[in-house]
């Protein structure tokens, strides 16, 4: 099969995780004899970060790579965001999508690369993945004012709130129309279904949880750590909800913390650590070296804020029998609730009490990660989603070519 990828942001030219999962199942796809083309924003990238990535991404040579450019650079995606069409990169999508005859055409970030109005180009299966909250949210992570987690829309407000520009074409009704180009639509979590669906948004949606490539088997030998540790991993922004660990630690805890990342909240982030010895900012890490910090933490810390649509952190620590500890919001309990890999906290006490239990309980530790790692072989592995994945294709052409006859 063909399959065309259609993304805002693609590695190396990505901030985050839905970059990430369009490059695994692109190469995954790829592996399994598909053909894969993905197509990415490049001048979306440079108006937020200017330097040129190192690629440590290697492709299969079965995906072929667009990235698109435009000669006016920023104006391409400023225009797409207010008007939710691709308008400067309309010719070119026009000849990838006609100059290919895909038989699945899978859409996931759109914001900068042509908006809902992308939805309606080229002719094949189309699916749509939900990896934040964009189709009901401007600034995709239901925010609100930068301050909590959103339960009531008041998205002009907010936008402007955040310097943004308001987007009048959500007012228009270009999403509902344009969604109907799409044969159905894919979240990672059953959280995120019913956050989409109060928010105003009633289509039906398949629940297809992300996954994680199985860890190839190594020879462990690395030394045990000195001090115990705790472990952060992810973009250092406000709605992660590390500054509740920091403030946790910094009043009553001497549990040691290791923070990898990097983001726009990292100087409050240290001045709140200011002085405690005991929390340690590593900065952006290597796959290999985060490899060897989940196996060696007491647990991995998502104290996220926002309404998290599934938490991809939880299962790379699961893969290292490493059990979490979560914030109860968003879908992290749901991950919980299937594993039993690890504590679920309320507020700053039941996350010190949480804490405080596995650094002092190694047998529960153990058993919780032992947990984790069964219910990653079972649930969260890249045969279970292509086994899900490909099926929907096929129940969906099924559909099409039915309703054709």
């Amino acid at each position: 099969m063909k399959f065309c990828m259609v993304t805002t942001f693609y590695p190396p030219y990505n901030f985050g995780g839905d970059g990430i999962f369009v490059y695994r199942l692109s190469n995954e796809l790829a592996r399994r004899g598909h053909r894969v083309d993905v197509v990415h924003c490049l001048d979306s990238f440079h108006f937020f970060d200017l330097a040129a990535p190192e690629d440590t991404n290697p492709s299969h040579p079965n995906v072929h790579i667009h990235r698109l450019k435009s000669r006016l650079g920023f104006v391409s995606p400023l225009l797409t965001h207010q008007t939710g069409r691709p308008v400067l990169k309309k010719k070119k999508l026009g000849r990838i999508f006609s100059g290919s005859e895909y038989d699945v055409i899978h859409f996931h970030n759109i914001s900068l690369v042509g908006g809902p109005g992308i939805l309606g180009m080229g002719k094949a299966v189309k699916l749509y993945t939900n990896h934040e909250y964009w189709l009901v949210c401007p600034l995709s992570i239901l925010w609100k004012f930068k301050r909590r987690p959103c339960v009531k829309r008041n998205c002009f407000f907010c936008l402007i709130h955040a310097g943004r520009p308001p987007q009048i074409w959500r007012y228009s009704g270009l999403i509902e129309k344009k969604i109907g180009h799409v044969d159905a639509f894919i979240s990672p979590s059953k959280f995120m279904i019913e956050k989409i669906r109060e928010m105003g948004l009633d289509v039906p949606m398949e629940h297809i949880p992300n996954f994680l490539p199985e860890p190839v088997e190594e020879v462990q030998e690395d030394a045990p750590p000195t001090r115990p540790y705790f472990l952060f991993v992810g973009r250092l922004e406000k709605n992660k909800g590390l500054q509740m660990v920091i403030r946790a630690i910094r009043r009553h805890g001497k549990s040691r913390l290791l923070i990898a990342g990097k983001g726009g909240y990292v100087r409050t982030l240290r001045r709140l650590a200011r002085g405690v010895d005991h929390i340690e900012f590593l900065g952006q890490q290597s796959f290999g070296e985060l490899k060897r910090l989940y196996r060696n933490a007491v647990a991995v810390v998502v104290p996220s804020l926002w309404y998290e649509p599934f938490g991809l952190v939880v299962i790379e620590a699961f893969s290292h029998r490493t059990p979490v500890i979560v914030n109860r919001s968003g879908a992290l309990p749901e991950i919980l609730d299937q594993s039993g890999g690890g504590l679920v906290y309320d507020d700053e006490a039941g996350l010190l009490e949480a804490m405080e239990t596995l650094a002092s309980n190694a047998s529960l530790r153990d058993d919780l990660g032992d947990r984790g790692y069964r219910a990653y072989r079972r649930y969260w592995t890249e045969e279970r989603h292509f086994q899900t994945y490909m099926d929907l294709i096929r129940k969906v052409t099924a559909k099409k070519n039915d309703s054709r006859d």
